[in-house]
Order: structure tokens, then sequence, then C-alpha cells
């Protein structure tokens, strides 16, 4: 009988083994040819798609005597009969159908046999053999044993064992008794399986060719959980790694520095494991997390504002691999330690945003005012600030570069008289551009260096009796106490009759004086002239003061003379102040008649009125009779034209001011009719102009008549005149109105 493993694609074909029957001569397969369908069926491939009852294989063989020859199929038990043959012909067909999911390899002995050899084979017991190694199995440990019997109760033969097929040196049998031995450390073998075909032949001395039979035995090499996860480097176990990068790295960077192979030599379960750094979390991320057998291990960052230069120059922390499903729980550990390189990432900043200095104004050039600090948190040369000062009030200081100190200029001269108060700007840059700002408030402080001053050495005033007079002195310093005067009279003789106001330096007579009476008891001086030495003193530190005369006038003889001449002979020594209340009063007089003309201009140009227009009364004509000129008027030539220079204009139009600008004509004033002349009177035809027009004659009298119409025309002329002028100033009325 023969035994062969059969594959379909992708089923595994094995090899096919022969056991011989017959005494003599056992019969045999031919070999099988590769893409040969008859033989001894090895190696078949069979498609899983094939249908049932599809004719597969036609085994083939002989028997070196010419006997005929039977095939069979034999299935280790349990296992599905895929397969069936025809014994004679040797005809295989598929009678279940395929499924390589379910079932990728089937296994089948393969028997030829002929009717001549009657011998038993031998037989094997407790088939089928299945046997676990465990991975800490020592090498030549017993890992099983077979046993097979002959199959002649009556004489059974002694069996020889031996292993026919699938061991790799890895596995011995003991030919005697069957036992299965290992021979290497199992971390060598090959295979997590092995399937030996264990062949028993009987030892029988009287025959040339021994029966024999076969049994598959699969070894299956177990793991046993004796493997911690391991760290790889490019070198081999590692556990610990660096690496060096720039702060700041883009999130999702992969830190392409660290080459780091986890591993776990057990297998299946016991090969699982979980990877998470230890640490600072949420920085950087380990991939994967979840491994089987081995990895290349991918840490990438999380956080790139976190990988700071200036918070941290090194990370440590701890690669952790766990084994996840397994009761020992094995593990190990890396060291990760990143080494950061500084960027230039920050900004010079000063300790305040602004500075208050105050210097004493004597102080000489050069001299230091403030100390201003920029700190740049950034490594080596971009933590090196670079000071400068700009702005307009910048010009008597200077600042060091490098130390921040600020300076007065050499040649500068401070003089809190001048000016008190500077202001600046400083910039801190740390050399690429990047600089922050702040400003410096300066304050010279005043020193007391100037002595009041009186206007005169010598002053002369006029006192009345019950007013005083007033002494002053300047102080050019710029501050107080430095500027504030105190007075004092210094020496008076007699010395009881003045008291100085010590803030003011007002100068009064004692509150007993009322009169000269007084004074002129007091002292035999009848001219009431007095001169006091008055002091001004500061109350700077330290102190300065100054001394003046005042030449002092007593007198009472303006009293009931009215306030003015009191007023004027107070300023009889200072004739500005007498000069400077004239001005005062010339110029609101003035601006008074300022503000009147242009009320009245402004009133005239809302109404816009106008002056009389000359204006043509014509008497209503009875006859045409010659007229002569009046006496009164000026002589003039005739013109054709001289009616036409005046103008009559309606009463409902308003005046024009004839002295507006002259580019622009007077409109046109209607002005009532001219009353009627008396029946008597209107005997010639003539034109009569007011008195800012010409009179214009259409005829002429004789020389005879002349007289005699002269006193008529002067009458009549007052009293058109009068009425008039009435009529306009009615008409004005209301224009006003």
């Amino acid at each position: 009988m023969k035994h062969a493993a059969i594959c379909y694609q992708p089923i595994l074909l094995a090899m096919t083994y022969i056991s011989l029957l017959q005494a003599d001569y056992a019969p045999y397969f031919y070999d099988n040819e590769p893409n040969n369908n008859n033989g001894n069926m090895a190696m078949l491939s069979i498609p899983e798609d094939t249908p049932v009852g599809s004719h597969l294989y036609t085994l083939n063989g002989t028997d070196p005597e010419g006997n005929a020859v039977t095939y069979d199929l034999t299935f280790e038990p349990g296992a599905k009969h895929y397969f069936a043959v025809e014994p004679q012909t040797g005809t295989v067909t598929l009678v279940e159908e395929l499924d390589r999911e379910k079932e990728a390899e089937v296994e089948v002995l393969v028997g030829i046999s002929d009717s001549v050899n009657k011998d038993t084979p031998p037989i094997f017991s407790g088939t089928p053999y299945f046997v676990s190694v465990y991975e800490n199995t020592e090498p030549g440990s017993e890992v099983f044993s077979v046993m097979a019997s002959d199959g002649d109760l009556g004489n059974p033969n002694p069996i020889h064992y031996t292993i026919a097929h699938g061991n790799d040196g890895s596995f011995d049998i003991n030919s005697t008794s069957g036992a299965i031995t290992l021979l290497q450390t199992t971390n060598l073998l090959q295979k997590d399986v092995y399937k030996l075909l264990i062949q028993a032949s009987e030892m029988n001395p009287d025959v040339d060719v021994l029966v024999s039979m076969t049994a598959m035995v699969t070894i299956q090499v177990v793991d046993i959980n004796n493997h911690r996860p391991t760290f790889y480097g490019e070198n081999g176990p590692q556990s610990q790694f660096e690496m060096t990068m720039y702060e700041h790295p883009a999130a999702g960077e992969i830190l392409r520095g660290l080459k780091i192979t986890v591993n776990d030599s057990d297998q299946g379960a016991n090969a699982q494991f979980n990877l998470r750094l230890v640490g600072p979390e949420g920085i950087f991320r380990v991939i994967p997390q979840t491994v089987l057998n081995e990895a290349q291990v991918t840490i990438i960052v999380e956080n790139s504002a976190a990988i700071d230069y200036e918070t941290f120059q090194v990370f440590n922390f701890k690669l952790l691999a766990v084994e996840a499903d397994t009761p020992e729980k094995f593990s190990s550990t890396a060291d990760i330690i990143i080494q950061l390189m500084d960027t230039n990432d920050n900004i010079p900043k000063f300790t305040s945003e602004f500075y208050i200095a105050r210097i004493p104004e004597n102080s000489l050039g050069g001299s230091p005012v403030i100390c201003v600090t920029a700190n740049d948190a950034d490594s080596e040369i971009w933590g090196e600030v670079k000071y400068s000062i700009y702005g307009k009030g910048a010009d008597l200081f200077l600042i060091h570069p490098t130390s921040g100190i600020i300076y007065t200029q050499p040649w500068a001269v401070l003089d809190a008289e001048v000016q008190s108060k500077y202001s600046f700007y400083i910039k801190a840059d740390d050399g690429e551009g990047k600089h922050s700002l702040a400003e410096v408030f300066v304050t010279v402080l005043d020193i007391n260096d100037h002595y009041p001053e009186f206007d005169e050495n010598i002053l002369e005033k006029v006192m009345i009796i019950g007013s005083p007079v007033k002494v002053e002195a300047r102080d050019e310093d710029a501050e107080e106490p430095n500027n504030v005067v105190d007075y004092s009279i210094m020496q008076a003789d007699p010395a009881n009759v003045f008291d100085i106001d010590h803030a003011t330096g007002e100068i009064v007579l004692k509150s007993y004086i009322k009169s000269l009476e007084i004074i002129h008891n007091i002292t035999k001086n009848k001219g009431c002239q007095w001169s006091l030495v008055v002091q001004a003193k500061d109350r700077g530190s330290p102190s300065f003061s100054t001394t003046a005369v005042v030449r002092i006038d007593i007198t009472d003889e303006t009293s009931g003379k009215g306030h003015m001449a009191d007023f004027l002979l107070q300023s009889k020594d200072n004739p500005m102040k007498a000069l400077g209340a004239v001005a005062g009063i010339v110029c609101f007089f003035v601006i008074l008649t300022i503000l009147i003309s242009t009320i009245m201009f402004w009133r005239n140009k809302k109404s816009n009125r106008v002056g009389p227009v000359r204006r043509i009364i014509k008497k209503r004509p009875r006859h045409k009779s010659k007229t002569r000129k009046s006496g009164w008027f000026p002589k003039k030539k005739k013109s054709a034209k001289r009616s036409t220079g005046f103008m009559v204009s309606g009463a409902n139009h308003r005046f024009q001011n004839l002295s507006a600008k002259g580019s622009h004509p007077p409109l046109p004033l209607t002005l009532p009719c001219p009353p009627m002349l008396p029946a008597t009177l209107n005997k010639p035809d003539w034109v009569l102009p007011t008195v800012s027009g010409s009179l214009s004659p259409k005829s002429h009298f004789t020389h005879q008549s002349k007289r005699k119409a002269s006193n008529i025309n002067t009458a009549l002329v007052s009293e058109l005149k009068q009425r008039l002028e009435k009529k306009m100033n009615e008409d004005a009325s209301r224009l006003y109105l």
C-alpha cells in the first residue's frame, strides 16, 4: 500500500509512499511526471471550484510478475472522504465539494496491491498520532512513542521503525521501541508543525521483501511565554536611544533620528504586546500602539509649542512594551533622550513698559541717568540684546549698546529752568529683527542756583495812608521751594512804622497809624519819606537772598479827591501802570465803536436799504410853453437824454445803497406819483429834478416871463421837496417793518 498527500489550489500534495504486499516482488506505481494525470497522484493541485463528480486523476502502476493490481484510498480516521477510486482502473473522482477556507489540505493514502501476496502488514495502534512539544523541551528528550504489531496473529514478526518522510534532522525514532526523540533545541526548529511519516516493517529473515505499514505523526511545537519584548537599534539589542533636534518642530513630524525596532520571539498570543510612552504627556506619540511579534517603532510630534528650548533643553522619557494577553505580562523599556537645539523664537522684552528717571540739573555731561534691562529667553547669539535710543527728546542722552545704561551726552548742559521734562524711546534688538520698545521719562531736578532779584536796587514807592505798597522779587529757579520768596524788613528808622507780608511783599503802616500827625509824632522827619532795606530770600537749600532799598513817600493829600487821583498818585513810581490803564480805556472805546459799526453794517445789509435816487416829477401838462432854467440850479447844456438820466421806481421795490459796488446798478424803486399842481401853475411844461438831479426844460419862456416863473419855481420846488422827503421816509419805515 502507498500513502499520498493530495492538495488543490492552494492544496499541497505530499509525497506518495508504497508499501509492498507481495512476498516476492511488490507492485509499484509509475513515476508521476510533471503535468501528468496518471501515476502515483503525488503533488496534485485541484481548484476548489471543481464540480463534484469530476475525474481528477488516474492511478497507474504494475506488478513485476504481471499479476493484476488493484487500487485503494485510505483517509485518516474522522476525516472527510473527498475522493473515490475505481479499484481496477485507478480512476479518482471528486465526491465532496471542496472549500479552501475550511480545509486547505487533504491527506490520503494511495495503495496498490496484487492478489498473490497473502502476508498481513503491521497494524499501528492508537492512530492518529498528535504530539505537542513545548519549546523549552531539552534536546534528547522523548516526545512520543508509536506502536505497531504484526498483522499475522499466528506467528508475529518483530517490527522495525523508521522515519520515512518529514524529518529535517530535528527528530529521531528508536527502530525497535518506536520512541521519537528531539535532537536539537526548539529555537532551532525551522517549523512550528512537523508531520513525520513513520514506517513499521516486519522483520522476517525468511523473506527478502519486508511487509510494512506507515502512519503519520503530527508534532506541534507549542510556544511558551518565555521571551520578553526586546528593543533593537541599528546594531542589535539596545536599551537607550538618543537624538538631537531643533525646538518647535511641526506637529506630526516624525523623529527620524530614532531608529527603533521591537520584537517578541514568542508565538501567537504570547507575542502580542502594547507600546506606550512614559514621561511628559501630550508632547510625543508612538505608533503602532499594538504589535504582534515585531514592528518598526515611530515617534511623532504631537504638541509643537511644548517642545521649547527655553522650558526643556532635554526630553527624557521611556518607551514601554507590555504583553497584552498573557498572565505573565512581560515588559521591556527603552530610554529615549532628545536633546533640543535653540532657535530665535523669542523677542527681547524690557522689564517695564516705561522707565522714570530723575537727574539734578547741575549734573556733568556723561552722567548716568538710569539703567534699563531687556531679556531675551533665547540662547547664545540670539539671546544677546543690543540697545539703542531715539525720539525727539533723545538729543541730550545716549545709551550703552550692551549694558543698557543711559547717560547724558558729554556736551549736554541740563537746565530745569529751560526744560525740565524729557521723554524718548529705547529699543532692544536681538540682531535678527526681533525687538521691543519702552519709553523713558527723565525729569531734570531743579537746584537752587538762582538768587531772588528785584527790578531795581532802589525802589521808589508812594504810600497813601490806609493803602499798601508792594515790592516783588523774582526767582528764576524752576521748582518749589527754590523759587518761593519770603520778604522781610531788614532795617527801618524808626523800626515800628512799617510791617511787611512775608509771602506777598506788601508793605503797610502799623495798624495804629491812621494819619500823618501820628507819624509826625513818632519821628522828627517832616518830609514823610522813609527808606527801608527789604530782603527777599528763597526757601531753597542752601538759601539765597537779595536786598533792595525801598523809598516810601507817605501822603494823604489825595483824600477826598476821588479814586482816579489816588490811582494816579499810587502810579507815580510806576508810570507803566498808568500808561497801561490809559491804553486799556482807549482799546475799550475802539472795540465799542467797531462793534456798533458792525451792527449797523449788517443791519443795513439785511434790509438792503438805499439812499434817495433820482426821480422825475412832471407837472400835468396843460399846454406847451417854453420854460427857463431855474436860477438856483446849475446851468447845463441841453441833452436829449437828460430826462432818461432819472429813474422812476415802483413803491414796492427796495432801496439799494448808491455807495455799493459800482459794477452793480441800483435796483429801481417805485415812488408815489407826484402831487397835482394848482391849475394856475400848470402853464409851463417842464421837468423838475430832485436836489441830486438837474432840470431839463422842454420848452422856453420868453425873457420877459423869467422873473415871474423863477419865484413860482422856487416855491414849488420847496413844497415838492418836503412832500417827497416825507413820502420817502414813510416808505423807508414800512421797509424796516
